[in-house]
């Protein structure tokens, strides 16, 4: 097989750039963040004349992947131990630009997923180029010809041919190898835009005084913005650590042009200017030793393992072996994602939800439910009762609203606001604007944030915890959107930000009716989607955030969407307290009670109780299409569906109530 290519050697060792995952961003001291994400090489863009970010990946694509440089320099002619000694002595670089990831075809092409931002540069020319393979324990570098490509329709790949191979059984040898191009091959920038693995090791000083703070050890992508993961130096007036010596604690720094204005490549250097508090926060006093360092790393990887080996146990009892399958492919860093997605899935209730779509059941309707309550534990209000103009002198139900403040300003009240971009786009009065979809929905949550009248008076917010529930991609961008507006005064100890719950997704086979296999979306990567409202109650099973809520005084916790006209929940709160129900619900009437917009009550002993009866929660299966892949004859495989082939589960908070007694729940329903 290695005869058909130039160049053959090996190398002694690989160098990789990773790029920090979400959960090492935390803007207070109790954030709660989403699970670390692959790694991927990116061109880095500081946002000069309003420049975007652009990524060395396949924009489309959810995954990250990881970047290598390769230290080797191709020797014709000489032994391995040769090869070796002679690559130690060398600088040349290669960076890549995809993987080989299936064959395609009888004629020997392979198809290759990009990590590059310039797939027709890289694959539709003809041309030298490089693949890495793992042989032995070690990576070895071969030369090879790139005959054509093009691009897969309807696919995010391209199918690439290559010199000399011809046949299947020589394209299945080239499955899995990486695709490399030189250092110096790499496509020249415009001003102000940077490659990813020229800003790691750069130091990073003050601008304002000159002061060196730290070196950049890994840059991550946000979806808003880029974050520097910075290494603070241990002691400011210290000198700089040597590689290996003891390490500083670990920052966040927004790749902005306000905070980074000045980098320059040539000295290996940037300026910073930082917002007063960034490089402090989140930063503990850690005394510890080297030695207790590493020891509780230690621990933390066993119990991990222990956690992944449960997690593997569990899901090969539901014959979901194939999950498995990812883990003899890829790079390390890939196999670690899976791990984590396997560890992360919440199987109690995936099993739950299965068990769900076996049992036939009248679907829970909520406008029944709402029929169903007590005339005396339902209190209707005019829409204009809310309006600014109104809402100081209306003489309507005073005391129970007075009494729902009274809560909120004590700090007996926690809210839960679920923000789920797909829905808050379009829901505020504010104008469209254009632009990239992060920022349209990070005005869409300022708005909200920003309305006292919509969602809370300020003078309140300090006194009150607040849980974020988002989707994973938003997690970093709504950080730093707290961030920068003084956590649109919250108080930051009191600010969580969750991962919103997902399933996965389930084969919907008409031969094996009983048996649902979890579809893949990568070899390394489970698909998922969100689960419904109801997932807010397991999150805050999970997370034991109940108990601490309690601890702090907590007496009611309002579970509420974003996308709604109005929040405000002192009426609502005044009610369910003044007539001593578990649950309370404010509803618009006139939209047609819309399960997607809720505003819920729940006094914090329900709640509790509610998280130790998830298999009250009652789930739906859809039925819709999906892509996805599978191992065929031990290739991996895109399976692209015609018409809809599996099972996505949903639940809504709704489907909570019906562990409650009708008349332990109460109604604010608001008419135009």
């Amino acid at each position: 097989f290695f005869s058909n290519f130039s160049t053959l050697f090996f190398l002694p060792w690989v160098l990789s750039e990773n790029m920090q995952g979400s959960s090492a961003l935390s803007c207070s001291s109790n954030s709660i963040s989403a699970p670390v994400g692959l790694c991927c090489s990116q061109r880095l863009t500081l946002p000069l004349r309003n420049q975007r970010i652009g990524f060395l990946e396949n924009p489309s694509s959810s995954k990250i992947f990881h970047s290598h440089r390769n230290t080797t320099l191709p020797l014709l002619n000489c032994t391995a131990t040769e090869e070796i000694l002679e690559a130690s002595e060398t600088d040349g670089l290669f960076v890549e630009t995809g993987y080989i990831y299936s064959v395609h075809g009888l004629q020997g092409e392979v198809r290759v997923k990009a990590t590059t931002d310039f797939p027709e540069l890289r694959f539709s020319q003809p041309g030298r180029r490089w693949l890495r393979q793992q042989v032995t324990g070690r990576d070895m570098i071969q030369e090879i010809e790139l005959v054509e490509g093009r691009g897969h329709p309807g696919q995010k790949s391209w199918i690439l041919k290559f010199h000399e191979i011809n046949t299947i059984e020589q394209a299945q040898k080239l499955v899995g190898s990486a695709l490399l191009v030189k250092d110096e091959d790499r496509p020249v920038l415009e001003e102000g835009e940077f490659y990813t693995p020229d800003l790691v090791g750069m130091r990073v000083f003050l601008k304002e005084t000159g002061e060196l703070v730290g070196t950049v050890i890994n840059v991550f992508n946000s979806g808003a913005s880029d974050l520097l993961h910075v290494e603070l130096l241990p002691d400011r007036n210290a000198k700089p650590q040597l590689e290996g010596s003891a390490s500083g604690p670990l920052v966040w720094v927004p790749f902005v042009e306000a905070i980074v204005p000045n980098v320059d490549l040539s000295k290996r250097e940037m300026l910073i200017t930082p917002p007063k508090g960034l490089l402090e926060l989140n930063i503990r006093a850690d005394e510890r030793s080297k030695k207790e360092r590493r020891q509780l790393e230690w621990k933390e990887r066993k119990k991990f393992q222990k956690r992944l080996i449960a997690a593997k146990k569990i899901l090969h009892e539901m014959e979901q072996d194939h999950i498995f399958h990812g883990f003899r492919y890829g790079e390390k860093n890939q196999r670690s994602f899976l791990a984590n997605q396997i560890v992360d899935v919440n199987s109690v209730l995936l099993q739950h939800a299965l068990q769900n779509k076996k049992i036939p059941y009248k679907r829970w309707s909520f406008p029944d439910f709402v029929n169903a309550l007590q005339v005396n534990n339902t209190l209707k209000l005019s829409k204009e009762f809310f309006s600014k103009e109104n809402v100081e002198h209306s003489s309507i139900a005073p005391k129970v609203q007075e009494q729902g403040h009274c809560l909120i300003s004590s700090g007996k009240v926690a809210i839960v606001l679920a923000l789920a971009e797909s829905k808050l786009l379009g829901t505020s009065s504010i104008p469209e604007p254009a632009g990239p979809h992060e920022e349209i929905a990070s005005l869409h949550v300022k708005a909200l944030l920003d309305d006292s009248h919509r969602l809370l008076k300020m003078e309140d917010r300090s006194s009150v915890p607040l849980i974020v529930v988002c989707p994973a991609e938003s997690i970093e961008y709504l950080k730093q959107l707290f961030m920068d507006h003084d956590y649109f005064s919250f108080d930051s100890e009191k600010v969580w930000f969750l991962e919103e719950e997902k399933l996965p997704v389930v084969s919907a086979s008409q031969e094996e009716e009983n048996k649902h296999k979890i579809l893949m979306k990568s070899p390394w990567e489970i698909l998922q989607r969100q689960a419904g409202s109801a997932g807010i109650v397991t999150l805050l099973s999970s997370q034991n955030l109940l108990e601490h809520l309690h601890v702090m005084g907590v007496e009611y916790i309002q579970v509420c969407s974003g996308n709604q006209e109005f929040i405000n929940g002192e009426m609502l709160l005044g009610f369910t307290k003044s007539r001593e129900a578990n649950a309370g619900i404010q509803v618009f009437g006139d939209a047609g009670y819309l399960e997607e917009h809720f505003n819920i009550v729940f006094s914090i002993d329900f709640a509790q109780k509610l998280t130790k009866k998830i298999d009250k929660l009652q789930f739906e299966a859809i039925l819709k299409p999906n892509q996805y892949v599978e191992m065929v004859e031990k290739e991996w495989v895109d399976v692209i569906p015609s018409s809809p082939n599996s099972y996505e589960f949903h639940s809504s908070i709704y489907s909570c109530l019906n562990t409650c007694p009708p008349s332990k729940v109460c109604l604010v329903d608001i008419t135009a």
